[in-house]
């Protein structure tokens, strides 16, 4: 269904995509500024947006974050061999396809609904090599190979939380399995206070892997309101200085935490398991108002 938005002199601009999907509804939102460029939200909640006429403009704050972690993961150009876990609009995997031609790129999105609407819609490039599977994400995961990706992105959201079986131990040791000797794992995650929830995937991750990294706003960080954050683990050298100053030059600037200060904010948590797993944090009610 589509409909149109006036602006404040009633003039008609571009139509509103809305469609029932299967958690939820599913809007498309035109970008005032780019004649091709789309949000998508999910019973109002901000997921993606992607510019099809240039696929490597990253509007949101998070995706940007994460488009930085896949820049510097390998000298430029170099193709990756990569799994989102959650598709969205497809944002980080046009990107890497754009940034890295000749990829390899695995979707795993659980919402079969939203793929076809998302495909018919924001069609993917046809020359890419994005291979789309609506399944779970922990599911779809457990179908990758041994050792197969260069960098495991997880940026799934169900009613605007993570599920609680993509927050575990468990869950960390197949990711761990799916990724080379020196991949990397790379995490959106929301929470506001007292941030418990992400707190707790701090010391999740450091169960599975050597090397870690937070990248998110000072406010969010200070528990001052809800937000995002970006993980990023490794098992190698993460590529600290470089991200740092990516990070806080952003439009958005961030700051991000590693070594001692990462280990004090975590404060002790306690890792997730299956058995005590719960789904990340609701937003606020006013979280996506303007």
């Amino acid at each position: 269904m589509a409909r149109n938005r006036r602006g404040a002199t009633g003039t008609a601009r571009a139509a509103v995509v809305v469609e029932a999907v299967d958690g939820g509804s599913a809007e498309l939102i035109p970008d005032r500024e780019r004649p091709r460029a789309w949000s998508l939200l999910i019973d109002g909640a901000p997921q993606s947006h992607v510019d099809l006429d240039d696929p490597t403009r990253l509007s949101f704050e998070y995706q940007r974050r994460l488009g930085h972690v896949a820049d510097l993961l390998a000298p430029a150009g170099r193709p990756l061999q990569v799994v989102h876990l959650g598709g969205g609009a497809f944002t980080l995997a046009r990107y890497i396809a754009a940034t890295r031609p000749r990829s390899t790129q695995q979707i795993v999105e659980v919402d079969a609904a939203l793929v076809r609407f998302v495909r018919a819609r924001l069609p993917l490039d046809p020359a890419a090599r994005i291979r789309v599977r609506s399944t779970d994400a922990r599911a779809g995961l457990a179908k990758v190979p041994d050792g197969w990706a260069d960098l495991v992105i997880a940026d799934v959201f169900g009613g605007a939380r993570t599920p609680a079986h993509l927050t575990s131990v468990e869950f960390l040791a197949e990711v761990r399995r799916a990724l080379r000797p020196d991949g990397c794992y790379a995490a959106n995650l929301a929470d506001g206070p007292p941030l418990a929830h992400l707190r707790g995937q701090i010391a999740t991750a450091a169960t599975a892997f050597t090397h870690l990294a937070l990248a998110a706003d000072p406010t969010v960080l200070r528990g001052r309101r809800f937000g995002n954050a970006v993980l990023l683990a490794s098992d190698r050298e993460l590529p600290l200085a470089e991200l740092t100053r990516r990070v806080a030059s952003d439009p958005h600037p961030g700051r991000v935490e590693h070594g001692r200060a990462l280990a004090d904010f975590t404060g002790g948590a306690p890792a997730v398991t299956d058995a005590s797993a719960k789904p990340s944090p609701p937003p606020p009610a006013d979280a996506f108002t303007t």
